[in-house]
Order: structure tokens, then C-alpha cells, then sequence
């Protein structure tokens, strides 16, 4: 996962990122999922949290993403290897 990614993020507000995501499976396969990030740091505040969890589905419903990845402990859940195993559901 892009560092340039995280450091974008905001430490203390939560935010939807749509990513297609360069996904290679054990096989060999390459596919290009499209990904919602839904950043949503615990440091956050409770009323942004509670509006921001409110109008999740909403989001993803419109960005027609399948794949939902919840980040909640800051850059140290966005690395390549808990995207990855998300998607691969290992």
C-alpha cells in the first residue's frame, strides 16, 4: 500500500478512499478489484464517526465497490500485506 496514501489521510477524521487495487493471486492471476477504504481512525471524533459510519453504505452502494476494508489504527492498518490477505481472505 502506498505510504503517500496514508500520509494524505487525516490522523483524526474518517474518509472513504476508492482504490483499483493491483491484486496477484497464488495462481498468477492478476485482477483489479475496486476497494473502499474506509478509514475511520479511533482518535476520531464521536459525532463525525457516528455521521461518517451512517452514510457507509450509502457510499459504497453508489461507488458499486464489493470489497470493503475498515481501517481504524492509522497507517499500520493500510500495508499491503493486511490489504492483500483481506482480499485474498487468507
Amino acid at each position: 500500500m502506498s505510504s503517500s496514501l496514508c500520509l494524505e489521510l487525516p490522523e483524526n477524521s474518517p474518509r472513504y478512499v476508492v482504490l483499483s487495487y493491483e491484486l496477484q493471486h497464488p495462481d498468477g492471476r492478476k485482477s483489479y478489484p475496486l476497494v473502499l477504504i474506509n478509514w475511520a481512525p479511533s482518535s476520531s471524533e464521536i459525532s463525525m464517526m457516528t455521521l461518517h459510519a451512517s452514510a457507509l453504505l450509502n457510499f459504497q452502494n453508489t461507488a458499486d465497490v464489493s470489497k470493503v476494508i475498515e481501517v481504524r489504527d492509522g497507517a499500520e492498518g493500510l500495508t499491503q500485506e493486511i490489504v492483500e490477505a483481506k482480499l485474498l481472505h487468507k
